[in-house]
């Protein structure tokens, strides 16, 4: 059985809807409760903890499975397996967030490489910050930070190297990104020597294949129609597909019955064109996995 740890906080309501959509729900006795439960065979242990702790907690084997943002992979130096990209963040999905280096907007600094040695630098990624200007070759102070990041320039620190979804929040305080770190998304992360037991190893597989067939199903739709012989032709080029739609002749008759997944953003145009087309019958159905 697995040791699962989830990331609490900004990442809770995500991770935890992705469970529930995986068919892998999890419960938990109150919203102070960090030890949960999920109803699966194989799955044990359940705890909630944050991010940045995790990859370290995974790492030396207090759990088998767990889920942090690449920053925090990297932040820490984890030595961790990555299983999948999970493709959300705190508010978007399949887009990353960035860790970037911020200045006041009336900064003369307009790169990295222009930061003045004996800068201050405010951050909640100290690690990530040494090694950007260690590799610049600029001497510089780091403080750590512990919250409120972008509220510490000009009157504390001269920069931050702050995590930005959209930048709203960086462009609020009157500061103006220079330089990305690195961009980060969420991950599903595996410690090495449970991954190397062929028991958890299929375990993990199993998960794996639950979650990713969520995700893939995630924007879509399966579209069912029927359509005369003499307008089949006519509808086949305008349905959009995963590989190829579905063709089935209805038995006695001169319908053919015709499915295909198609993205949940299209569906709006399609239906109207398909109608149009000669199209009869037609269904929109939801898409819980799709598993290849």
């Amino acid at each position: 059985m697995l040791r699962v740890v989830l990331p609490k906080g900004s990442l809770e309501e995500q991770t935890l809807r992705l469970f529930a959509e995986a068919d892998l729900p999890v419960r938990r006795g109150s919203e102070r409760d960090y030890k949960l439960i999920i109803d699966d065979p194989r799955i044990g242990e359940v705890r909630l903890l944050r991010a940045q702790e995790i990859p370290l907690y995974v790492q030396e084997g207090y759990f088998d499975l767990g889920i942090s943002g690449r920053d925090w992979i990297c932040e820490t130096g984890s030595d961790v397996v990555e299983l999948m990209d999970l493709e959300y963040n705190k508010q978007t999905t399949g887009h990353p967030v960035r860790v970037v280096l911020a200045v006041a907007e009336d900064s003369p600094v307009g790169r990295a490489e222009e930061m003045p040695p004996g800068s201050r630098i405010s951050t909640e990624y100290p690690r990530l910050t040494r090694a950007l200007f260690d590799r610049l070759g600029i001497a510089v102070r780091i403080y750590p930070s512990y919250g409120a990041t972008e509220a510490k320039v000009p009157d504390i620190v001269d920069a931050v190297v702050d995590l930005t979804e959209t930048g709203s929040t960086l462009r609020r305080a009157e500061l103006r990104i220079v330089a990305t770190l690195l961009e980060s998304t969420t991950r599903l992360i595996a410690n090495r020597e449970s991954y190397a037991d062929p028991q958890k190893h299929a375990e993990m597989e199993e998960v794996v294949t639950l979650l990713r067939g969520t995700l893939a199903a995630r924007g879509r739709v399966l579209v069912k129609f029927n359509i005369h012989r003499d307008a089949l032709e006519k509808v086949i080029g305008i349905v959009p597909a995963a590989k190829s739609p579905t063709i089935s002749r209805l038995y006695g008759s001169d319908y053919y019955a015709v499915e295909s997944v198609v993205p949940k953003a299209e569906i709006n145009h399609l239906i109207p064109q398909l109608k149009a087309r000669g199209a009869e019958d037609i269904l929109e159905l939801p898409i819980l996995k799709i598993v290849d």
